[in-house]
C-alpha cells in the first residue's frame, strides 16, 4: 500500500520535511508526495534522489504526484574534513552605497574562483538569489565556481517571492531543509 504525503499549499521546507519523515517511517511501501508548486516538486525530487529512491511524476490539474520507491540503501556521506559552505544573503557585499556593494561582491566572487579551497557549496538566500539570475552582473563568476565543482544553490521560496524562478541561470533550486543540512554539516560556514 502506498503512503501519501499531502503537501499541497505548504511553504518550503515543509514538503521536504514531511516527505523525509515518511521515508524514515517507511516499511518498503511506495510513497507518494502531492505538491502544487514547481519548486516543491524539484525539492522533493532532489530529496528522493539523495535518499536512493526511484521516482515518477504525474501531473494532474496543476498538482504533481511524485511516486517514489526505495531502490537502494544510501549511507549519508560524512562531510569531508574542512568543507566550507558560504551563505550569500544579499546581492551586495556589505552595507552602504549600492554601487560599492556591487563592486565588492564581484571582487569577492572573483577571488573565490582564484583561491584553492575546500569550498563545497554557495547558498543564495533572500536578495542573494538575484546573483544567480540571467541578468546578474556576476553570473560569469558564479558559473565558473560551478564548473570547478562548487554546488550553487538558490532558495526556491526566495525565487518564488521575487517571481524569478524561471530566470535562474546557474545552479539549482534548493529548500531550507537542504540549506540548513549543508551548513550544519560543514566544517565552516561563512555568511555574507
Amino acid at each position: 500500500m502506498s503512503r501519501i504525503v499531502d503537501a499541497r499549499g505548504l511553504d518550503c521546507p515543509q514538503p521536504v520535511i514531511l516527505t523525509k519523515k515518511a521515508m524514515e517511517a517507511e516499511d518498503g511501501a511506495e510513497l507518494t508526495t502531492i505538491v502544487d508548486r514547481d519548486v516543491a516538486r524539484e525539492n522533493v525530487i532532489r530529496l528522493a534522489q539523495s535518499q536512493g529512491y526511484e521516482y515518477r511524476i504525474e501531473e494532474r490539474a496543476g498538482e504533481f504526484h511524485i511516486r517514489m520507491s526505495k531502490t537502494e540503501k544510501i549511507q549519508k556521506a560524512l562531510p569531508a574534513s574542512g568543507d566550507i559552505v558560504i551563505l550569500v544573503k544579499s546581492d551586495l557585499l556589505g552595507e552602504g552605497e549600492r554601487e560599492l556593494g556591487q563592486v565588492l561582491m564581484k571582487g569577492f566572487l572573483y577571488t573565490l574562483n582564484e583561491l584553492e579551497s575546500n569550498l563545497k557549496s554557495v547558498i543564495f538566500m533572500n536578495k542573494g538569489v538575484f546573483l544567480t539570475l540571467e541578468d546578474s552582473p556576476v553570473l560569469e563568476q558564479i558559473k565558473n565556481l560551478e564548473k570547478t565543482g562548487v554546488e550553487i544553490l538558490s532558495c526556491g521560496t526566495c525565487l518564488d517571492y521575487y517571481q524569478k524562478t524561471g530566470k535562474l541561470a546557474s545552479g539549482k533550486i534548493t529548500n531550507m531543509y537542504t540549506a540548513v543540512e549543508l551548513m550544519a554539516g560543514a566544517a565552516k560556514t561563512i555568511t555574507i
